[in-house]
Parts: structure tokens; C-alpha cells; sequence
């Protein structure tokens, strides 16, 4: 069994959500104690629950110690299964963070899957749904990756009431993935939202993040105004997500939350000034999805060589935990704050070598 602690790196909760996923896959029992252990309140929290109750029961796994505050559990997952699944974080927890921890099962999964899940899709700390859809889905698209996502209704924090629904169709073995440069940037586009607000803030959000993006002399943003004030939201809240694709591939976000007493104006320059700073990285990633990437990279059939704009805390933690229970080494990474580039040689794990019966050990040798 896999002894990992849970206080190394950034001590959250992604630590948690990588380990359990790559657990997951490879079919690998693991203890993690510490969870959280440098954060004001230590545990599990709502989101961190829903999401380990998730893969337990895609994975039809057993645990010990899965309870809302456990500093630690343990992980013993059986066999993946497709079909149709519902979860519902129960609060405003973000939905985001709950398919983290389930989406690098889905290239592996025997069949289609249809999951929903309820929460918050644009809350703090965590990216907005717009940030799945239009960066984190493509840029796993390069690899082999096939998910489609629909949100039904946005839930923002204190109230929640989000409801998001994706659908997926086994793809593994994931193709590695080999790009240093970015290319020019061809087309920007993103997602202004308000809801139970008045139209304006979204258009302003929207006007704010063109007049930073249009300064740099890049190409005009196409910014879809989403707007809704019906009893179908919970609310209010707002939000802006910007997105730039390059002629090489490369998919870029940029984004900000709407906050009570913040003027959309302010939302929406931080959004544009976000994405303005990884595009001038040049990188062909840039800082949240060099983290999101990694359990894909050290699955993938062959080494995969991407360079990132920043090396976060996250990314570093993702990286060792990775290495912990896939037993691939990232063998170039970079410094914390400063850009950097991720080359590995990946497993190669193929859906055909995810067989075994229920709570034993699926990863078959000779891998």
C-alpha cells in the first residue's frame, strides 16, 4: 500500500484529488494522512468528500476514514465501470475540483459515461467551469482526450445550485504531447457572465477585458454576454473567462470572479491582464493548466515535452505525486515562480491492461 503524506507541497486538497485519481486508474490501494494539515481547518471538507466519494464509486472501492474533518483515509479501488452517475457536493463546493479527481479515469473507463454533478461551477480557489470547457477539454483533445461538458445551471458561492453534466468516450491509450512553441496567437474568445444581474455587468466585464487585450495589439476578443435573471439560478454572481488559441495549438486562460462591492470594470481588466501576461510567456501552457496536466502526461504512450509560463506550488506537488504512484520521473520540471517545462516519459497505460476483478490490483505487468 502507498503511504503518501498529505501535508507535502501545497498540503491541499489537490494533493488529494491527484492521488486518488492516478489510485484510480492503476488500480493501486493508498493511505494518505495529513490531509490538509497546514490549512485552518484540517480534513476533508464537502468538495474533497464528494470527490473521493465519486471515484469510490465509479471505481467500486472500499475506504476507510472517508467522513467530512478525516486527516487521513485509505483507498482501495476495484474496477472501473461506464454508465450514468449523479453527485452533489451538497453547498457551494465547486464542481470544477470534483471532475479534477474524476476526469483522468475517463480515457480508461470500459464504456461511455455520463456524470452530473451539483455545486458551485464558479467559486474561489478553484477554476471556473468556463476554464474546463474552453481550455482544459481542448488542450487534453491534443492528447487523445474525448469529453464534452454542458452546464445546466451556474451555482456561485455562498448559494450554489450549479448543475453541470459531461459526457465521455473511452480514448486511452493517451498520445503524448510535444510542444515548446506556442505559435502566434490567431483568435481570442471568451465567456462574460452575470446572473440575477442586470445585463451591464456582464457587457462590462466583456468591454474591460477587450480595451486591456486590444492595448497589446492582439486580436480583437469575441466575447459571448451570458445573462440571466430567472428563478431557474440561485446568485447572484459574475464572472469573466478569456481564452487564446495559437496557430501551434496552444490554449491559453485567462479569468476573474465578480465579487460584491467589486466593479465589473475592475473584473474584467484583471481577467484580460491575466491572460495578456501568458501570452507574452510564449509558453504553450500556461500556469493552471501546467498542473491540471500532469497525471495525463505520466499516463500518456511516449514523452511528452510542454513548456508552461510559471512552475506553481501545484505543479510541483502534482509532479511528485505523480512520480509517487506511477513510478514515472518528470525528468525536467523548472523552478517554483519562474517558467519551466515538463518532459516525461509516460506509462503508457492501455485500457486493455485495466482487467482485473473488483478490489484487486487491475495494473497488469510488463507495463
Amino acid at each position: 500500500m502507498l503511504e503518501i503524506d498529505g501535508s507535502f507541497g501545497e498540503g491541499g486538497g489537490q494533493i488529494l484529488r491527484s492521488c486518488l485519481a492516478l489510485s484510480g486508474v492503476l488500480g493501486k490501494e493508498v493511505r494518505i494522512f495529513n490531509i490538509r494539515a497546514g490549512r485552518s481547518e484540517p480534513g476533508l471538507k464537502a468538495q474533497h468528500l464528494t470527490g473521493a466519494k465519486a471515484l469510490e464509486t465509479i471505481c467500486n472501492a472500499s475506504s476507510q476514514g472517508l467522513d467530512i474533518g478525516s486527516t487521513e483515509f485509505v483507498f482501495r479501488p476495484g474496477r472501473i465501470e461506464g454508465g450514468s452517475f449523479s453527485f452533489d457536493v451538497g453547498t457551494a463546493g465547486s464542481i470544477t475540483l470534483v471532475l479534477q479527481a474524476l476526469m483522468p479515469l475517463l480515457p480508461f473507463a470500459p464504456g461511455k459515461m455520463s456524470i452530473e454533478v451539483r455545486g458551485g461551477t464558479d467559486v474561489n480557489w478553484s477554476p471556473p467551469i468556463d476554464y474546463l470547457r474552453l481550455i482544459t477539454i481542448p488542450v487534453l483533445g491534443n492528447m487523445g482526450f474525448t469529453m464534452s461538458l454542458k452546464v445546466t445551471n451556474r451555482g456561485h458561492y455562498p448559494r450554489g445550485g450549479g448543475i453541470v453534466r459531461v459526457s465521455s468516450t473511452p480514448s486511452g491509450p493517451l498520445k503524448p504531447i510535444e510542444r515548446v512553441e506556442r505559435g502566434s496567437i490567431s483568435l481570442i474568445v471568451g465567456v462574460s457572465h452575470a446572473v440575477k444581474l442586470p445585463r451591464h455587468v456582464a457587457e462590462r466585464q466583456a468591454w474591460a477585458a477587450v480595451q486591456v487585450i486590444k492595448d497589446r495589439g492582439l486580436p480583437n476578443p469575441e466575447i459571448e454576454i451570458e445573462n440571466s435573471e430567472d428563478g431557474a439560478h440561485l446568485g447572484p454572481g459574475t464572472g469573466i473567462v478569456l481564452c487564446a488559441r495559437a496557430e501551434a495549438g496552444a490554449i491559453l486562460g485567462g479569468d476573474c470572479l465578480g465579487e460584491r462591492g467589486r466593479r465589473a470594470e475592475e473584473v474584467g481588466q484583471v481577467a484580460g491582464q491575466r491572460l495578456v501576461e501568458e501570452i507574452e510567456s510564449r509558453s504553450f501552457l500556461d500556469r493552471h493548466m501546467g498542473d491540471m496536466i500532469v497525471p495525463y502526461l505520466a499516463l500518456a504512450d511516449g514523452v511528452s515535452d510542454v513548456s508552461v509560463s510559471q512552475i506553481t506550488q501545484h505543479t510541483l506537488t502534482n509532479v511528485k505525486v505523480a512520480e509517487w504512484v506511477t513510478g514515472v520521473p518528470f525528468d525536467q520540471v523548472g523552478e517554483l515562480g519562474k517558467p519551466g517545462r515538463l518532459r516525461v516519459r509516460g506509462l503508457g497505460l492501455k485500457p486493455s491492461q485495466v482487467v482485473a476483478s473488483p478490489k484487486e490490483s487491475r495494473l497488469t505487468p510488463n507495463l
